[in-house]
């Protein structure tokens, strides 16, 4: 069966396949630009979950700092379950940690958007008042 047609029809026979002509350094039959698009889409998948981590741990500790009335264990649990994950993922995949600026830029506003409508208050800074190190340090608590 040719390589294309197993990407469509058999995607882990696919995968299978080009590992063994990559090991065999067959490199001239490897399905290169079906392989090209799924690692591009790893790397946008990889984004995604630090993104996600982040938005959810954002919006937890804008709660957190603004309606001290309303903190509760659910909170602190959330915050630091997101830590968690986020740690995770950066030691799994060290070359994200050169993104989580970006990461953090780029999801802040709908960080503070979901704050907004969970806590119906709209007093959150337009941009993020907490450093990486802050994001990641477990006794960190605005």
């Amino acid at each position: 069966m040719n390589i294309q047609t197993l990407y469509e029809t058999d995607f882990n026979s696919w995968i299978q396949e080009n590992i063994t002509l990559l090991k065999q350094s067959r490199f001239n039959e490897i399905d290169s630009e079906n392989l090209i698009e799924e690692l591009e889409g790893l790397i946008r998948r990889d984004k995604r979950e630090l993104e996600s981590n982040l938005l959810i741990l954002l919006a937890y500790l804008l709660k957190w700092q603004y309606q001290e009335v309303y903190r509760c264990n659910e909170w602190l649990c959330k915050i630091i379950e997101q830590r968690m994950l986020v740690e995770l993922l950066l030691e799994d995949m060290p070359n994200l940690k050169n993104y989580l600026p970006t990461a953090i830029e780029n999801i802040y506003s709908r960080a503070a958007e979901l704050a907004t409508v969970e806590s119906g208050t709209d007093s959150f800074p337009s941009i993020c008042p907490y450093t990486e190190e802050q994001l990641l340090d477990t006794n960190f608590y605005p």
